[in-house]
Formats: structure tokens, C-alpha cells, sequence
């Protein structure tokens, strides 16, 4: 089996390296700050004090990091994965980031003989726990062919989109749909609970309806119980929206819902919190 290198062990980062070791795979496992990686290392995972000193041990590395800026900071440079990986080797980025930069990644990895996927999940903490990400990879299908056992250890839809960058574009349309559902699922709640109707009772209904979505049926509850904890960071949603608007601006495409979900979500953000769930926005309803 393959070796596998896996850098940045968070919320989503942390369930995936436990997936990869039950699958019987040798992970090792580097993260900015080791003692958040501990639990790892006492499962079987092999801590490496840094980014080329994980590269270099392992055959295919794994990156699931906060921004495009620490993807960039992660690859490049004369300490960064590009330089240090062994020719042959695949890197898959699982960040959800910018297309274009997948794209240079994918260019500089190719002319050094290594092979580079980008491959955003969705499915947030709970589908990191469960091994049930919806994984979509972009880059060369062979390379993807390769790996794919690593990503059927992590997740359940996983799906070859196409070229370098694909991953990310498919990334981009999921967080539309999710940002423009999230402020339907949030007004939806807010109204049921001014009608005075048992908010348990409702969502039992419209959840299993036409009205139905993953946001509805796993964030609602939580949104009822005052569960803001992160399952996918308040912070990060922005980033994406963000990355989301820029590429639309460049493809001419106008996306409203997906402007007036970042507007919501900045002021949440201002309001103290960017480290909250996505569900959080609950609160903008209920204030």
C-alpha cells in the first residue's frame, strides 16, 4: 500500500487520517501546531516535525489546510511539497480552493514528474467522521485512478470531474447551492418558531419533503438546540463564497443569492463568529 503523507489534522482533517488508518493504511502527519495532532499519533498515525520532511517519506501526500495563501505556502517554495516530493509521487489537495491556483499546481508538479489532483470534499465533519465525503477530484484520470482506493477510504460519491481545476469549479457550484439553501433553512426555522408551531414536529415534515436538503436535515437540528459549534467553520464558508464570486466574475456569470449569503455571513462574522458553525447564522434570525 502506499505511503501516505497527510498535512493539516482539523476538524475535517482529523477524521480523514482516522479513515485512512482504518483502512490499514501508514499515515504520516504533520500540523502547525503538533499538540492538536496528538490523538493521532497515539492511533498509529507517525508525526513529522515538517512539511518536506513528510514529503519526502511518503508516497502520495494528502493537504486539507485554512486559505489558498497556506495552499500556496504549503506547495511552493524551496520547503514546500513541490520541491521535496519524489518524482512519480502523487499530491492531492483537499482544500477548498482556488481553481486557478490547482491549476498552477498541477503545471509546476507536472514539469517535475509528479502528478497533482484537486479534490474538495463536502459532507463537513460528520461525513469526515463517518468515511462518507462527497469527493470531486480534478487532474489527470490516471493519477486519480491510482488513488482512488485513498479516496474510497474517506468518503462514498466520489467522482472524476476532469482537468486540473475541475475539483475546484465543482466545489465552487456546491457551496452556491448550499450558501442561497443556508439562508432559506435559517428564514424557513425563524418563521416556523414565530407561528408558535413545535419546531420538532416541523422539521420532521420538511425535511423529508421537497423542501429537503443535507443543510435542512443535519444543521436544522442543530440550529434548534443552540449547537453552534464548527462543523465547517463560519470563517471558511467566507473564504469560499469569496473564491466562488471571483470566478463567477471572470466567467461573466451574476450571482445574487450567492452575493446576499457572503453579505449575511460577513455580519455574522462581525458580530464575533467567524469560528462558529456555518448553522450560526441562525442567530442573525433570532436576534
Amino acid at each position: 500500500m502506499e505511503k501516505i503523507g497527510f498535512i493539516g489534522t482539523g476538524v475535517m482533517g482529523g477524521g480523514m487520517v482516522r479513515n485512512l488508518l482504518k483502512a490499514g493504511y501508514s499515515v504520516n502527519i504533520y500540523n502547525r501546531t503538533k499538540a492538536k495532532a496528538e490523538p493521532l499519533i497515539q492511533e498509529g498515525a507517525v508525526w513529522k516535525d515538517s512539511v518536506s520532511a513528510l514529503t519526502k517519506s511518503s508516497d502520495v501526500i494528502i493537504t486539507i489546510v485554512g486559505y489558498p495563501k497556506d495552499v500556496e505556502a504549503v506547495y511552493l517554495g524551496e520547503n514546500g511539497i513541490l520541491a521535496n516530493a519524489k518524482e512519480g509521487s502523487v499530491v492531492i489537495d483537499m482544500t477548498t480552493s482556488s481553481p486557478l491556483l490547482a491549476q498552477k499546481i498541477y503545471e509546476e508538479a507536472k514539469a517535475k514528474g509528479i502528478a497533482a489532483l484537486d479534490a474538495p470534499v463536502s459532507g463537513g465533519d460528520v461525513g469526515a467522521k463517518n468515511g462518507t465525503l462527497s469527493i470531486m477530484v480534478g487532474g489527470d484520470e490516471a493519477a486519480f485512478q491510482r488513488v482512488r482506493p485513498i479516496f474510497e477510504a474517506m468518503g462514498k460519491n466520489i467522482v472524476y470531474q476532469g482537468k486540473a481545476g475541475s475539483g475546484q469549479h465543482t466545489k465552487m457550484a456546491n457551496q452556491i447551492a448550499i450558501a442561497s439553501n443556508m439562508l432559506g433553512v435559517c428564514e424557513a426555522l425563524a418563521y416556523g418558531e414565530r407561528a408558535g408551531l413545535d419546531m420538532e414536529k416541523m422539521l420532521q415534515s420538511i425535511s423529508t419533503g421537497a423542501a429537503g436538503s443535507f443543510s435542512l436535515s443535519n444543521l436544522g437540528p442543530r440550529m434548534l438546540k443552540g449547537d453552534f459549534a464548527p462543523g465547517f467553520y463560519v470563517k471558511h464558508f467566507i473564504k469560499d463564497m469569496t473564491i466562488a464570486l471571483e470566478s463567477a466574475k471572470q466567467m461573466g456569470l451574476l450571482t445574487p443569492g450567492l452575493a446576499l449569503a457572503k453579505e449575511r455571513y460577513e455580519e455574522l462574522a462581525a458580530m464575533g463568529e467567524e469560528n462558529s458553525g456555518t448553522q450560526a447564522l441562525y442567530k442573525l434570525y433570532r436576534a
